[in-house]
């Protein structure tokens, strides 16, 4: 809607494009929160805090998006944390561990993992 107001549409055609889009089945905010929630974590490997995050960037409602982000549980948080972490310490094995800590460290924390998460994902790689 927001976008259709900057682009100089009236409220009546804006909510008349929308409702019919709707009815056609292509407006699902469930549908889209779902399949972007999917594919970040996926292809990012992104926690469900910053997915939760992105989601409220994009207008879309936060019961939808605490619907979406529940269905993500803490092992499959963890397995993608873990996933990462092993993927980061194979090109930087060779270096300091302290180095290897930091770094390792600040990838996961920037993609919003818990200190929690972040702590076993680190000691299962053994680092």
């Amino acid at each position: 809607m927001d976008h259709l107001k900057r682009r100089g549409t009236t409220d009546e055609v804006a909510n008349a494009v929308l409702y019919k889009l709707q009815e056609q089945g292509l407006i699902n905010d469930e549908e889209f929160a779902r399949a972007w929630s999917e594919s970040r974590q996926r292809a990012k490997k992104l926690s469900k805090r910053v997915i939760s995050t992105e989601l409220r960037g994009k207008g879309v409602s936060s019961e939808i998006i605490e619907r979406v982000t529940s269905e993500i549980d803490e092992a499959d948080e963890y397995a993608i944390a873990l996933e990462l972490a092993q993927r980061k310490y194979r090109p930087i094995a060779h270096l300091d561990p302290e180095v290897i800590r930091r770094r390792i460290h600040g990838a996961l924390a920037r993609r919003g993992f818990s200190m929690s998460v972040i702590s076993s994902a680190m000691r299962e790689i053994g680092i």
